[in-house]
């Protein structure tokens, strides 16, 4: 259930067909969830609440035919791979990986598995290869020092990759926490017209931040009416990944601009980028493909600058209501020593919502 099942409207923008990053013709996303164990911790061997979430920027030999692709950090408490070169070159060469804190390392190498295992002359006639990985703390309710994210496990995410693919508490949202309720995995899209041409924006969240009493839906102060639902607990700090994919030609010089516009819809929904949040966003065209071996001149098509703010406000919703969707798209769970996050409750918020107006029937 998303935010416009329960009649909530955010923006102005409709919906792509499937209200997630996968309207992006070629964009698709695979997790893999791992579940085991409850009760006290015991480092390293569980309770585990965690798993991996793979993004696939097109169908094709991601490394061969690269994307063009930008990103903005709000707030650097944070531990991501590859985003150096991404500045540096403007493009994307490998699947985007999402896991947790400590299994960052394990997530690279579980990458490059599979990267090298479908480009056998990288590192032989041609350079090295720059893996894409990006993290949140999911240690409230994971044994996150166990590091039970193995290799396959991010293979697998890869390869299961599909255009219909679960939100909430799985794959890298399996153990995270927003606004303390259950957080996770969350998307949305927005179908925006420039110049008489349509063009798609999908965005997709991991969300784990957030105090219970900033979160705001639709304008709705809805943190501070259910400041006193059960399952407080912890910082409120966290962190929120935002993956925003986009159909329109632009450059990886306006994806960067396009990035820090995520921030506006995460603001909207009660992120504050509190001192311990890492907040970093990653954007990407697939309309330019950028040829590994092309040594000629390249034609690159973008749009003018000019043209650009209705796509910058639907980055903004989409990634609004992507986050909002990953609160209503989570189940309750428990944890390590008996931490619990609990669903959103939607009779709640839909009561809520329709005492401030915010309902459209």
């Amino acid at each position: 259930m998303k935010a416009p099942d329960l009649g909530i409207r955010i923006g102005v923008f409709e919906h792509g067909k499937r209200n997630s990053i996968s309207d992006v013709k070629g964009v698709k996303v695979g997790h893999v969830t791992l579940i085991k164990g409850r009760g006290k911790l015991i480092p390293g061997k569980g309770p585990v609440r965690t798993g991996v979430t793979a993004i696939l920027p097109h169908d094709g030999n991601i490394y061969k035919e690269k994307v063009l692709a930008g990103a903005f950090v709000m707030n650097g408490y944070s531990k991501p791979v590859g985003l150096v070169q991404l500045w540096e070159l403007g493009t994307i060469e490998t699947p985007i990986i999402l896991t947790n804190t400590l299994s960052i390392g394990t997530a690279i190498d579980g990458l490059l598995d599979y990267v090298l295992r479908e480009n056998e002359d990288i590192g032989v006639t041609t350079g090295s290869v720059n893996p894409l990985v990006l993290e949140c703390n999911d240690s409230y309710l994971n044994d996150i020092r166990g590091r039970h994210v193995k290799r396959e496990h991010v293979v697998e995410a890869i390869e299961s990759a599909s255009k219909d693919f679960e939100e909430g508490a799985v794959g890298a949202g399996t153990g995270m926490s927003a606004f303390e309720f259950k957080g996770g995995i969350g998307s949305s899209s927005r179908i925006v017209e420039v110049e008489g041409k349509k063009y798609t924006v999908g965005a997709l969240v991991l969300s784990n931040f957030g105090k219970r009493e900033d979160l705001t839906i639709a304008g709705v102060p809805v943190g501070l009416e259910l400041k006193d639902w059960p399952g407080r607990g912890g910082s409120g700090k966290g962190s929120i990944i935002m993956i925003v994919a986009t159909d329109a030609p632009l450059t990886a010089r306006q994806l960067n601009r396009l990035a820090k516009r995520a921030v506006v819809g995460l603001a909207r929904t009660g992120g504050y980028a509190y001192n311990g949040s890492g907040d970093v966003v990653v954007a990407f065209s697939t309309a330019n493909k950028i040829k590994h071996y092309e040594k000629q001149e390249i034609s690159i098509r973008a749009l003018p600058d000019s043209v650009l703010s209705p796509i910058f406000k639907a980055t903004a919703e989409a990634v609004e209501e992507a986050i909002i969707n990953s609160l209503l798209q989570a189940k309750t769970m428990d944890g390590r020593d008996n931490h619990i996050r609990y669903a959103l409750p939607k009779e709640e918020l839909v009561r809520i919502m329709k005492k401030y107006g915010r309902i459209e029937e």
